[in-house]
């Protein structure tokens, strides 16, 4: 069989991993150039990368493909040869539990709660999809019939996912990836997918406070059931709760700022409609500190808290991490400019001045951030020219006061500075530890 992979990141070489044998011709398409392939494939490099297409019998489309790029170089018929990492996945996939979660922010973080308090409750997990491990490399670990297996889904993956889980997750819903999608409208209808192929005896959970969230879910024929009011878990006075019983007191979480309240409640229902297990919930939800970029906590250096925020890569995530850490603070905000609108982010740096001691701008953004900031009379900004993250720590030390906290929270993609959001936070880490 002749197979084509448009693009070659992990998803494309877990791709590249489960078709190689000696039945399979594998020809590799990008954009760029890229060195190191395997020796036993073809390759189709430059702007042209997407044309001809029909001469193979299936071809993979990675996350950074728009299908409609693929079309306007071959015709809409090509798209019965399209498939994705992802929908390969559902259909190979042993076991029929799968949980599938999306939204703009919070995937990673709701994910992992629900693997860990499914394991801690006996049952055997498999957490894999936009959070690191491509879906198809999960069936290398033996999955079972009974298994359980969890899924990030994001809109790249989703746009044209053919099967949906039993499980659907649709966390709070706003604008994102204007710089990949045609419209707000189209990023909106890719998260539908996960839940519109759905059977009656399906599951549909969705932020309830949002109406995009409630919108999306509404396209699955499943039961619908709202998290943030009943009957899904809820914030109840001091408590998250569900079906009227305490699972965890607010205080003993570990996970900082409201915004992680609402993915300990997707979790919790979640998790509820299969067991109703409240230690094992609670014993994940005490013990949990977070994932390793998501408003991490570094070290303390002369009284300064520092917390590495660098998966904030779209203003409401800055918004979030601004309302969690209530101390004085220095924010690092700043990155690749696409274009979105500052209001909200604007907004919430003007609603928390009298805790915001300085706010240090870098990157392709940083000159837009500053105008859109100083039009708001919000004058404590500071652009910082260097792209070396030390020099930006290195400025911090000399605002920041005793009792502070330093968070890098970019609220932009890093690609204009840093390979990734994990670069970019690693170089932090490595500049605040050298402090």
């Amino acid at each position: 069989m002749k197979i084509a992979i448009l693009g070659y990141g992990l998803q494309g070489q877990s791709v590249y991993e489960y078709y190689k044998n000696n039945e399979n011709q594998i020809t590799i398409c990008d954009q760029s150039i890229i060195n190191d392939l395997p020796e036993d494939v073809d390759t189709e490099f430059g702007s042209l990368y997407l044309s001809r297409l029909d001469r193979f019998d299936l071809i993979f489309r990675g996350p950074g493909v728009h299908p409609k790029d693929i079309t306007d170089a071959n015709g809409p018929e090509i798209l019965k040869k399209v498939t994705t990492n992802s929908n390969e996945f559902f259909k190979q996939c042993p076991t029929k539990n799968i949980i599938g979660v999306t939204g703009t922010k919070g995937k990673g973080t709701t994910c992992t709660l629900i693997a860990k308090i499914l394991e801690a409750s006996g049952a055997r997990v498999h957490l894999g999809g936009n959070i690191g491990i491509p879906p198809l490399d999960l069936l290398r670990e033996d999955i079972k019939e009974e298994d359980w297996v969890v899924l990030e889904l994001a809109n790249f993956q989703l746009i044209d996912l053919k099967t949906s889980p039993k499980i659907a997750v649709c966390l709070i819903i706003e604008p994102e990836h204007l710089d990949w999608h045609r419209d707000v409208d189209e990023y909106y209808n890719s998260k539908t997918e996960l839940f519109r192929h759905q059977g009656n005896e399906d599951i549909a959970i969705y932020y309830g406070p949002n109406i995009n969230s409630k919108r999306i879910a509404s396209t699955s024929p499943g039961k619908m059931i709202p998290y943030y009011e009943p009957p899904g878990a809820m914030v109840a006075g001091s408590h998250i709760a569900i079906d009227g019983i305490p699972v965890i007191r607010l205080g003993e979480l570990k996970l900082l700022g409201q915004h992680n309240w609402q993915n300990v409640c997707a979790a919790v229902t979640v998790v509820w409609q299969i067991n109703q297990d409240v230690e094992a919930i609670s014993s994940v939800l005490r013990d949990f500190s977070g994932l390793p970029y998501r408003l991490e906590f570094i070290r303390e250096v002369n009284g300064v808290k520092y917390y590495n925020d660098s998966f904030a890569s779209a203003p409401t995530a800055t918004v979030a991490a601004v309302e969690a850490i209530t101390t004085p603070k220095v924010l690092i905000v700043g990155g690749k400019d696409r274009g979105i609108n500052l209001d909200g982010l604007v907004s919430a740096f003007k609603n928390h001045m009298e805790d915001i001691r300085k706010i240090l701008v870098i990157g392709e953004a940083a000159e837009r951030i500053k105008t859109d900031l100083d039009r708001a009379s919000f004058n404590n900004v500071e652009v910082i020219n260097s792209k070396r993250m030390k020099d930006i720590v290195g400025r911090t030390t000399q605002l920041a006061h005793k009792g502070d906290s330093v968070v890098l929270s970019p609220g932009f993609p890093s690609f204009d500075m840093f390979k990734n959001f994990e670069d970019r936070g690693q170089k932090f880490n490595e500049a605040v530890n050298s402090l």
